[in-house]
This record gives structure tokens, sequence and C-alpha cells, in this order.
């Protein structure tokens, strides 16, 4: 029998917080795979693990959803797969809908909701720990049977926290008889019933001796103090881009000195063979091997985004930087997409449908690429390494760790900025209350940031082999041919077509410093913005003649040959600078318009050229 085929169907559900992804991590570790729907941007996360009976169980983890009632499509899609209509899904065997035991009370309105479809499910009460210890008794015999649905305690961030519910899956999943579907959520009388329901179960099962805990009191009333917050907000964020670099440096230069060996033995082998030896010395590894060196730096800085995630840091942040967002043209919704651009621009703008105001998403799409993605962490890391020396200020601070802090705050600035020139421009004067959920403080759990760092790894590589390998590939083609004639006393690849093209694009690009090895580095760099270190490095691996042909580091080549006018220009072209293809395309697919498109390419260039020209000419009058 084909095991993939009788694999029980499980899609995991509940409310953001819940704790869901920390259980479908503890149930499959490493055994899952990240995806997206057809179609669509939104994440599909898959795993299987085995049962002591031996029956393979498949687990779907759905996106998290505060009601069936879709306001987002998020929410569409775990809807629609619940319900059994996802054209690419097949109808779950079960519904295990994850609760977080110390919210009961905005968590049991959504279970509800989901057994009202009529199909077999399960309440997994997630966080039983923390409830105990924050005095909470729940009577899950009652709570089942208030419910309706079997309940079972699980501790997802501990080793065996989630052994009742793999017993209860294996032993009962065969029998699970569906619950009978109840009306629809839209009815107004329907949703009165939920919440009376909601209450009713509340009384009788669960007993708190207060709504909320007073650690977590106590820990608000600093986090989020009007003055004290924002200085905690400023103190965390420059602590991570010291951490960028001070504890990345070890092991870029392990990553360096590993691709430079791997270059140098695959390099003698190929040392007959001009033209392949050629491609992988001063294509592939002067290229790749560059980019791979910066991959430290971009998981030190997700560590630390995905340990803020975990501690429920985040929303309250968003909380924290409503009003000023509000003053700026955005609002405190705004800043989970924002920051999720931190990462990459195109899930930040995926995000932003849950903005319900479309003045205010259109707002937060425009001014998503001026966050700095990790993409500009490979040039940034690079020109700072390079033209900023390596010392302390004030005995303690690492200065390339500020100068990169600098420069995020600039892009952070910059989308304020434009967002309140936006606001002006529309005379928006509409005001928009914030409701969210804060979740209790926690630990981050250990293992579900190694895999978060896992996932982040992957897909960075999958990148570096794949866009990035092509593109490098490409540069090194239109750098190497047509071969200089006889005679040529310059480097071959100023009689090559990316030569030519480079020596045409620095017209435009002089008045703000650009040579023609940054011109030409432009352009791979519309697809990917790291690629320009790649090929950076592979045009000038192929720049070099002579004794100067063994290969170098890019940095000490670039500071060797660059003025600091022109670093700190190429900086600031790359805070506005949309060079990123894919961006404007998802900017087209979410706004339906190439007016926008047309909108946040032209003022982003016109942002970077007009960025770039002043920071040049400052610099120069200042040497």
């Amino acid at each position: 029998m084909n095991a993939a085929a009788d694999a029980l169907r499980i899609a995991l559900v509940g409310n953001p917080n819940s704790g869901k992804t920390a259980l479908f991590n503890r149930l499959t570790g490493s055994q899952q795979k990240v995806a997206n729907y057809a179609g669509v941007t939104v994440e599909r996360k898959e795993g299987r693990f085995l049962a002591p009976s031996g029956r393979v169980m498949r687990l779907l983890d759905l996106p998290g959803a505060y009601s069936l009632d879709a306001a987002s499509p998020d929410e569409a899609i775990t809807r629609d797969i619940c319900e059994g209509r996802h054209p690419d899904e097949p109808a779950p065997d079960l519904i295990v809908c994850v609760a977080d035991a110390t919210n009961l009370r905005l968590h049991l309105r959504f279970v509800l909701e989901v057994k009202r479809l009529g199909r077999p499910m399960v309440l997994a009460l997630n966080m039983m720990d923390a409830a105990r210890k924050r005095g909470i008794r729940i009577d899950v015999a009652a709570l089942s049977q208030a419910l309706g649905v079997p309940v079972i305690e699980t501790v997802a961030v501990q080793r065996g926290g989630a052994a009742a519910l793999i017993d209860h899956l294996d032993r009962n999943l065969a029998s699970a008889a569906s619950a009978p579907a109840l009306p629809d959520s839209g009815d107004a009388a329907v949703e009165s019933d939920l919440h009376a329901q909601v209450r009713a179960a509340l009384a009788a099962a669960v007993t708190m001796p207060s709504a909320t805990s007073s650690i977590d009191d106590a820990l608000d009333r600093v986090v989020l103090h009007p003055v004290g917050g924002l200085a905690i907000l400023v103190a965390v964020m420059f602590l991570i881009f010291q951490a960028v670099f001070s504890w990345a440096a070890p092991l870029q230069d392990a990553v360096g000195a590993g691709v430079g060996a791997a270059g140098e033995w695959v390099g003698g082998l190929l040392e007959s063979m001009p033209l392949l030896h050629s491609l992988a010395t001063d294509g592939v590894f002067a290229g790749l091997g560059t980019v791979l060196e910066f991959l430290p730096q971009i998981l030190i800085l997700f560590l630390f985004i995905l340990m803020l995630e975990e501690s429920g840091y985040l929303p309250r942040a968003a909380f924290l930087l409503d009003r000023l967002m509000f003053k700026a043209g955005l609002t405190g919704r705004s800043f989970i997409p924002l920051l999720s651009s931190f990462a990459c621009a195109i899930p930040g703008i995926m995000a932003t449908r849950s903005i319900q105001d479309p003045r205010d998403r259109l707002t937060t799409i425009l001014v998503a690429p001026l966050m700095t993605c990790s993409a500009r962490l490979p040039v940034y890391t690079l020109l700072i390494g390079a033209f900023i020396p390596r010392q302390t200020v004030l005995g303690v601070f690492n200065l390339q760790g500020a100068v990169l802090f600098t420069l995020y705050f600039a892009g952070i600035a910059s989308a304020l900025a434009v967002a309140w020139v936006i606001k002006r421009m529309r005379r928006d004067r509409s005001e928009h209350a914030l409701l969210m959920e804060l979740p209790s403080y926690r630990l981050p759990n250990p293992r579900d940031v190694a895999i978060g760092l896992w996932e982040r790894a992957k897909i960075f590589l999958r990148r570096v082999t794949g866009i990035i390998l092509a593109l490098t590939v490409l540069l090194w083609f239109l750098s190497s041919f047509p071969a200089p004639p006889e005679g040529a006393t310059l480097p071959p690849i100023d009689y090559s077509l990316a030569g030519r093209i480079g020596r045409w694009m620095e017209h435009v690009f002089a008045p703000i410093g650009f040579n023609w090895q940054i011109c030409i580095a432009l352009i791979p760099g519309l697809a990917a913005r790291e690629v320009a270190v790649s090929s950076l490095a592979t045009v000038y691996a192929m720049s070099a003649v002579g004794e100067d042909a063994i290969a170098a580091e890019l940095g000490t080549a670039i500071a060797a040959q660059w003025s600091l006018a022109t670093a700190l220009s190429l900086l600031a072209w790359y805070v506005f600078a949309p060079q990123c293809m894919s961006t404007l395309a998802v900017i087209r697919r979410e706004t339906n318009s190439w007016r926008n498109v047309g909108i946040a390419a032209g003022y982003l260039f016109a942002l970077a050229y007009l960025a770039s020209f002043a920071t040049y000419q400052i610099a120069r009058a200042l040497a």
C-alpha cells in the first residue's frame, strides 16, 4: 500500500500566538517542508510523523486565524481547507484546534467556529504549564463536555509535551465521529450564541485567579511606557546590529577560508582548461563565495527577530509605535508588515492584507521597500567592512555596527517621512483604532528558533544556488566575450559586452561617483540585491591582470580602488534604490495597478539618485 496515500491528513489550526507552530515543530521536527499555495504567497507548511502504531500522520500547519469568517487571504486559506473546498488540498481527516490555556476567553470562540464545520476534531489545550504557574485551574473533562469535543493537554515546548495528543490520535482517529454542522457564522444571533457558549464553558470548567498575569503586567508597565518603552526598543535594535558585526566575524572568516580553499582546489583541477578555469574561479567561487560569507550575519539578524517574535515582544512594539506611526500617516497595524520587510519586502507587502483601510494599506505597500531587507545586508557589510575601521566607540560600541544601525534607521526614518508626505497629499485626517492581542511573555524555545533559522538558511542557500548562480554565470559570460583584439593592453573585460555596457552607464552615474564596475553590478542586482556583491566580485576578478590576477578579497580590492565618497554614495543608493524586480511585481499583483508600480519605482529611484548625489558631493567637499 502507498504510505503517502494511506497517511492520515490532520489540519492544525488556531489563533495566532496559540503555540500552534511550536506544536507542529514538536510533532514533525525536521521532517517538514515549506512552500506557497498556488497563485498566492500564503505560506504552506507540511510535515509527517510516525505514530506508535506505525500509522503515518500527515500534518498541515494552517495559517493562524481569528475567525473562519475570513478577513484576510491567510484566514481564507484556513477556512477553505477546513471546509474541504480548497482545490489543491483534500479535506482533512481530522482537525486539531490549538488553544492557549492562559487565554481561553479569546481562543474558545474560534474553537466553537471550527466545531460548527461538523468535522472530526480535537482541542489541544496548549501552554498548560504556563496556566498552572498562573494558578489557572482547568477541569479538562468538564471543558470537553461543555464544548462537545475531546480535549487533550499539551506543552509544545517540552520534550514529551505532545505525547498525550499523539496517543489520542493513534487510538481514536479511526473511530472519530463528526459533530453536527451548526449554522453559518454570518448570523448575528449565532455570533451572540457563540459568546454565550464561551462564557458557559469558562464558568463550568475554568477558574482564574486574575484576568492577566502579574508578571506580564509588571513587564508591560516598563516595556509599554511611552518614553522608557521607546528607549528599550531603540536599545534592542542597536544591540542587534552590534551583534551582526561582532558575532559574525569569526564565522565569516571560517566560511571565507573554506570557500577560498575549495576554489583553489577546483582551480587546480581545471588548470589545463582556461575557459572552465575562469568560469570556476572568476565566476562561481569569486561570485557565490563572496555572497556565502554573509550567511552568518543574515542568520544572526534572523536569530534576534525570531527570539523577539517568540517572546511576545513584537505585538507590544507595534502597540508602542502606533501613535508615532499614525502621525506619520501609518498605524500600528503597519508595524508587523514593515518589520517583515526587514527580511524581505515581498512577504512584508503581502502581510499588508491584514490592514483593512485601503489607503493605509497602499501607503504601507509603497514604503515597505524602504525597509532594509536582508538582501541589502551583504552590500552594507561589504562596504562597511572595507571602509569603516573596526574599532570601538566610547570604549563599548563597535563602530561598524553603529554605522549599520544608522543605515537601518535611515530606512525607517525615510519610510516615515514618505508616509507623512503621502498623508499630506491625500489630506487624510481619519483615525483608526488599533485593536490587537498582546500574548503572554515567554522564553523563546530553542528548538523552534533552531528550526526557524534552518528554514531561513535553506531559503538563502536556494537563492545562492539558483538565481544568484545563474546571474553570476551570465555576467561571467558577458564579461568574457567577445575576446580582446590582438595587441590589447587593457584587461579583457574592458573589451567585453559587460565592459561596454558599464562604460555607457558610467556617463549617467558619474555625478554620484559610480565607476563602470559598479554600473555593471547594478544590472543583475535588479533581480536580487545581493547579486550585486557576487557581480562586483566577478567583475573585479576579471579586471585583474598580471600579478594582480591572484584572487584577492573583494573588500581589499575596492578599498584600494574606490574613494570613501564613492563607498558612502553606494551605501546611500542602497538605502532607497528599487533594485528588486520581484518587489515591483508583487506591488503590481497586490494593488492591481501599473500606476502604483510606476510611482514606487519612480520615487525610489529619484530618492536614491538624489541621496547618492548629495552624499558623494558632500563627502568629496569634506575630504
